[in-house]
């Protein structure tokens, strides 16, 4: 998991506006989240930086997951509008993931395709779901949208959307948090286990001197989003217990920040430079801002593949 987080945060960055989650999508999200990304497919291929950063960082499990659109007959590239990636925790099974996609697909036209192909539905509740490549099961939810994801992770998620278990909307520190960034071009929300992993792996070893351990029980969840509209610009926010966990926090990664600098190369210190850290209330506040040619010159260097892989 967290090489997909910095990685579909690398890759999916973009220019334009995304529109909110959907509801039909929303309500299948189990308020055990650990992580949702959501990305405007149409701004992608409008950025050439972005789609650099596609051939440079995409994961494997994300190319497993627009093979198996393909192979139901719909091409990310000219069909997919936006693509929304949900993990969550679940008590026996660890965790599981569910994808959204929404375009200018039709289920008509898909499930006509699998018909002629003899792919028939299982049945789940009042659902319909199909096999996909990779292992993967689909349903749509409407006509051009539709949830995917492995078969126990789908009928978890199903079983979110029928009030079988607890939805998105009953954990308010993460509808909070996506509230401040869903509309955004590129997003996400991390949860508290998970942004204390993201936090303590982008420390390294400044995490070790500012006592780590006891800091982190009070970072609570984090939100951030990503663009290309204007330059490259991304913005972190953590969520902390209060104002001084915030000041401590930020403290220790402009400490961080330093520690690195000092092998860094000469492009990874102009990105260094280019940060800035400071505290808000109960946040850390992050952001980078570079212009296109030095973030891709920063793609080749050994900082930029130490993080996104």
């Amino acid at each position: 998991m967290k090489n997909l987080f910095f990685a579909v945060l690398l890759l999916c960055a973009t220019a334009g506006f995304a529109m909110p989650i959907a509801s039909s999508a929303r309500s299948m999200v189990p308020s055990e989240l650990q992580q949702m990304i959501g990305v405007d497919y149409r701004a992608l291929k409008d950025s050439p930086t972005a789609m650099a950063l596609k051939q440079q960082v995409m994961p494997d499990n994300l190319k497993e997951l627009e093979t198996a659109l393909k192979g139901i007959g719909i091409d990310t590239d000219r069909d997919l509008d936006q693509l929304n990636f949900a993990s969550f925790r679940t008590e026996k099974k660890g965790i599981q993931s569910i994808g959204i996609a929404q375009g200018s697909f039709s289920a008509k036209a898909v499930l006509k395709k699998m018909k002629l192909k003899k792919i028939a539905a299982a049945k789940y509740g009042t659902a319909a779901i199909y096999p996909m490549d990779n292992g993967y099961v689909m349903t749509f939810l409407d006509d051009n949208t539709l949830a995917f994801g492995t078969d126990a992770s789908l009928r978890s998620a199903l079983d979110t959307r029928d009030g079988k278990r607890p939805s998105l909307d009953s954990n308010p520190t993460m509808t909070d948090q996506m509230s401040a960034v869903d509309s955004a071009p590129m997003w996400s929300i991390l949860d508290q286990k998970g942004t204390q992993a993201m936090m303590y792996s982008a420390l390294g070893e400044a995490a070790k001197i500012a006592d780590y351990e006891t800091l982190k029980k009070r970072i609570l969840a984090s939100r951030y989003t990503m663009n290309f509209q204007s330059g490259v610009n991304f913005d972190l926010s953590v969520l902390t217990a209060d104002s001084m966990t915030a000041a401590t926090l930020s403290t220790v990664v402009k400490a961080g920040m330093l520690y690195k600098k000092l092998n860094a190369s000469p492009i990874e210190k102009t990105a260094i430079d280019a940060t800035t850290v400071d505290s808000d209330s109960s946040n850390l506040q992050l952001h980078f801002k570079s212009d296109d040619q030095k973030f891709q010159s920063l793609m080749h260097s050994p900082l930029f593949a130490a993080v996104s892989h």
